[in-house]
């Protein structure tokens, strides 16, 4: 096949010659649309010392024109939108609406890389003691990496490589072999932008690269996106190679609606927080959370012919909501938990594996499931699906539901819908997840602020993008200097002090 994806070292798209071949499928056909070439820890090995040369001159270049570099980028980005859209959706099989709003919400990261001069200020503080100064000041820490998942192959690594890359670092991605092809175009963007050869690379891999990257000692962090047994492995091999790390996990998003909520509201969030993305989002919502018999009635009574009639098709198709999930194996295990939610005693009331898209019958498509009265114990409730399947849990008041959110493992997203306040401000305030919305069914926060979940759901003390990011990418080193003026103090022996 001429279609071979390999790697970007250099500030060239290299093809390594004996690395291991995997096909790369378009989930809307079934078909295979080309292959992935897979690198060998020794690409990895040499691909950091490419890279540990180019930061040398780039962190000692002026963060002003480091800053230009991200202008020139972010305006790259929104010209080859539509372009980095059409390769999203023709790898992952997400609409390509849904792709174009990937593409901004990365853009929104590079906004905020372009204000890294402001950043990386430091502080200083005069005449701490007699003729002494003290300031601080943040510094690139060398050679960094990221690895990223399927399900946002431009937004996640966007969220890593421009702060990373700002900061003065240089960046070595490993994205996803399922869709591999648009880190390739982000690459040479970043080129056109005027990025200095090296300082941004792109290794093609499985876990033989990702072990590689954990262990060279040339790698001083690795940020991660991606399930939470994986995250948990990436977190402990990284730390105990004297790494800095932020390897963010799996979820399980419940949506809280009270009595009071607006259920229109609550019904169209519910609709596109569960199968938006064919639920293939760490943010999507899977769990809503009525409290209260009637208002899951209700609930229910409205959703079900919604979920039934939910439009799904190929990336081409406009009107199409949802399209195809990312693998036939994926595809299989939704359905194999769409089984086991029936077999456990969950109410199937729309079930999603008998749809067929007429023309794409070999493509990867299974349709948007609704379960009622699903409880803790069960499968569907304790996994992470990452498919269009909604799990209703009925608790019968307020606390009951905090309760239900607070002891789930996982603590990435939650939302809760009340026009009350006081019921708003009280989950706020106690419930034990990283991201909460009110009213606001998927709480990504905006690019100046940071996103992370807590608990399961993140491993490592810094939260990935934002304020967050800049102190993961740098390290902080502190200067106490006095010059001769002609004091003479003697020799002191006892611990100085700035008295």
């Amino acid at each position: 096949m001429s279609n071979i994806i390999g790697n970007y070292v250099g500030g060239s798209r290299v093809n390594p010659a004996d690395g291991t071949l995997q096909d790369v499928f378009n989930p809307s056909t079934g078909e295979v649309s080309g292959q992935v070439r897979l690198s060998k820890a020794t690409d990895l090995d040499d691909t950091v010392k490419v890279a540990s040369a180019a930061a040398l001159e780039w962190g000692a270049t002026p963060a002003l024109k480091r800053a230009q570099v991200m202008f020139r980028f972010k305006r790259l980005l929104e010209e080859n939108a539509d372009k980095i859209a059409t390769t999203i959706s023709s790898e992952h099989g997400k609409t390509h609406e849904d792709a174009l709003g990937e593409v901004s919400r990365g853009i929104e990261t590079v906004e905020f890389a372009c204000g890294i001069p402001h950043l990386l200020k430091g502080t200083f503080s005069e005449q701490a003691a007699t003729s002494i100064d003290v300031y601080s000041v943040p510094q690139a820490l060398g050679v960094v990496a990221g690895i990223t998942p399927f399900n946002f192959p431009a937004m996640v690594p966007i969220w890593m490589f421009p702060n990373a890359i700002a900061c003065g670092n240089a960046f070595i991605l490993k994205p996803s072999e399922r869709d591999p092809s648009v880190t390739l175009i982000l690459a040479d963007l970043l080129k056109q932008a005027g990025l200095p050869d090296g300082v941004f690379n792109v290794m093609q891999g499985d876990k033989v690269v990702v072990d590689a990257i954990l262990d060279n000692p040339d790698i001083s962090a690795v940020s991660f996106v991606g399930s939470t047994p994986v995250a948990k492995y990436i977190y402990t091999r990284g730390t105990s190679n004297g790494k800095r790390v932020q390897a963010l996990g799996g979820a399980k998003n419940h949506m809280i609606i009270m009595p009071d909520a607006d259920m229109d509201q609550a019904v169209d969030a519910l609709m596109g927080a569960g199968y938006g993305s064919a639920g293939e989002r760490c943010m999507a919502v899977s769990v809503p959370v009525p409290v209260g018999d009637k208002v899951a009635d209700e609930l229910m009574e409205r959703m079900v012919p919604l979920v039934e009639k939910l439009p799904v098709g190929p990336p081409e198709d406009t009107n199409a909501a949802m399209g195809p999930v990312i693998t036939k194996q994926s595809l299989e295990r939704i359905s194999s938990l769409l089984q086991s939610g029936v077999d456990q005693g969950a109410k199937l009331l729309v079930d999603g594996r008998s749809l067929k898209v007429p023309g794409h019958e070999n493509g990867f498509f299974i349709g948007g499931s609704l379960f009622d009265q699903v409880t803790p114990e069960m499968d569907i409730y304790k996994e992470e699906i990452f498919g269009p399947v909604l799990s209703t849990v009925r608790t019968e008041n307020y606390e009951e539901a905090i309760k239900l959110v607070n002891e789930n493992p996982y603590g990435n997203g939650v939302a809760i819908f009340t026009r009350d306040g006081d019921a708003a401000r009280d989950c706020v305030n106690r419930i034990q997840v990283g991201m909460v919305g009110i009213n606001v069914p998927i709480p990504v926060p905006v690019g100046y602020h940071s996103f992370g979940g807590w608990k399961q759901s993140l491993y490592g003390s810094h939260h990935i993008y934002g304020p967050d990011t800049i102190h993961f990418y740098t390290r902080l080193k502190a200067i106490t200097s006095r010059w001769p003026t002609g004091i003479k103090s003697g020799a002191q022996f006892n611990f100085p002090t700035m008295s």
